[in-house]
């Protein structure tokens, strides 16, 4: 039983997650040779205060 999580930040729409988690479970039975019904995906959103690049937290790098 194949388990996806994906972590990314925050902001994307239901529909945008729909079309992943659709797209991620269709190569996964297609690789794994198994029925979306054994596929879980799991999606985590972070939150801008909590993610941070270069040294710059992405809710303060919005800011500039």
């Amino acid at each position: 039983m194949p388990i996806i999580q994906v972590d990314w930040v925050e902001g994307r729409t239901v529909e945008q997650k729909r079309a992943l988690v659709k797209k991620i479970t269709d190569v996964v039975c297609e690789c794994a040779n198994c029925t979306p019904d054994r596929v879980t995906v799991i999606i985590n959103d972070i939150p801008k205060s909590n993610h941070a690049k270069a040294g710059v937290l992405r809710i303060d790098d919005e800011a500039r």
